[in-house]
């Protein structure tokens, strides 16, 4: 018989020693992601035992629905339990209860769990030959039993699944793109990129590119190049505050938790990104890159050193983040997978964002009004 679990507030030490004590997890269950959201209120939860061991954790973000006590409670990618125990209910049941507790209206959550995964031989096959429109479609290399379980356990229990539809849906993406690094070299890597990748690789060190790890100190310079490529490819940045409150808490927490990395060509700048690392995952997290000095291929310079990087630091996996499920030549976020592709790594789905609505009246008001803000 398996033992009774209880959920209390953590304090950030508990949360970061519980984080430590695990492989890895999202970089948005961390403790310093709940200072970098500054529009939520943060709550460090654990699963306790009998013995008051913390055997699983999670972030939760609060957000309250204006003018009313009442709030969402959202764990992104999280939590970090055993999602693999035939019993989720006394994993779920009192997160559930400690949160309605705290006036929840609704629960999201973001199980870590992988469903299926395609590799760059079945995409490149079915971008070129334009019979398949989506992912979903696409037979997978890899069908994870346990994501697939998970999904129709989840149902039973009331959670609402993932809403179907194209492009990015508000919350975290559920298709990603992920370069294994595990049991590879530099040259295992570098093989791995299609030509195209190898070819600017190749062009941007003979053409003199320096890619360089930046400080605090670079964040303006990097918001710069990043603010130009906002106006360049059409979409809303985000303010220098946000990277600057994002640095501190983040490398508070741990000294390489996030990094700046600013690729220069004559002293100019041409590429700049940030990577996230927890344990043995690194993520690719915001880039931007100059219009002019193009052909140097800052971009692909910058994204190789980080892979490097990441492999030298013992990473499992390169997460170039999010991708929709289109595979449609007429659809524009084509260009995205057919960029990442080139690294040869592969699709991953994840089992999406769950939502239990507590009181299903305000949880259909405040997706209304999420929607109407930009998700926040």
């Amino acid at each position: 018989m398996t033992s009774a679990l209880q959920v209390r507030t953590l304090t950030p030490a508990e949360h970061l020693a519980a984080v430590r004590r695990r492989a890895s997890v999202s970089f948005l269950q961390t403790p310093a992601w709940g200072k970098v959201k500054t529009g939520w209120r943060p709550e460090s939860v654990g699963w306790v035992d009998a013995a008051d061991r913390v055997v699983g954790a999670g972030l939760v973000l609060h957000r309250r629905l204006p003018r009313l006590p009442r709030s969402l409670a959202y764990l992104p990618e999280g939590p970090d339990i055993d999602w693999a125990d035939p019993d989720l209910r006394r994993w779920l049941d009192p997160l559930v209860a400690h949160l309605r507790g705290q006036g929840a209206f609704a629960v999201r959550m973001g199980p870590p769990v992988v469903i299926r995964c395609w590799g760059s031989s079945a995409l490149k096959t079915a971008l070129a030959d334009h019979g398949t429109a989506r992912l979903s479609e696409l037979q997978a290399d890899e069908s994870r039993p346990e994501g697939i379980d998970l999904a129709m356990r989840l149902r039973a229990l009331g959670w609402a699944p993932p809403r179907q539809g194209k492009g990015f849906a508000a919350g975290q993406p559920r298709y990603v793109f992920q370069v294994p690094l595990a049991g590879r070299t530099e040259a295992d890597l570098l093989a791995g990129f299609n030509q195209l990748w190898r070819r600017n690789v190749k062009k941007a060190t003979k053409a003199g590119v320096r890619v360089t790890r930046g400080d605090g100190a670079d964040l303006p310079a990097f918001h710069d190049l990043y603010a130009e490529t906002a106006r360049r490819d059409g979409f809303l940045p985000r303010p220098l505050g946000y990277f600057q409150t994002m640095w501190q808490a983040m490398t508070g927490e741990h000294p390489d938790r996030l990094r700046l990395y600013l690729a220069h060509h004559d002293g100019d700048l041409v590429a700049a990104t940030t990577m996230v690392v927890v344990g043995e995952h690194a993520w690719y997290s915001y880039g931007a890159s100059s219009t002019a000095k193009r052909e140097v291929r800052g971009s692909n310079a910058v994204q190789w050193q980080m892979m490097r990087d990441a492999l030298s630091a013992g990473c499992r996996v390169y997460d170039m983040r999010g991708i929709t499920d289109t595979l449609s030549a007429d659809d524009p976020h084509v260009g995205l997978i057919r960029f990442k592709l080139g690294t040869g790594g592969q699709a991953v789905e994840y089992a999406g964002e769950w939502t239990l609505p507590v009181n299903r009246l305000l949880t259909r008001a405040f997706d209304g009004y999420l929607s109407r803000r930009g998700g926040g």
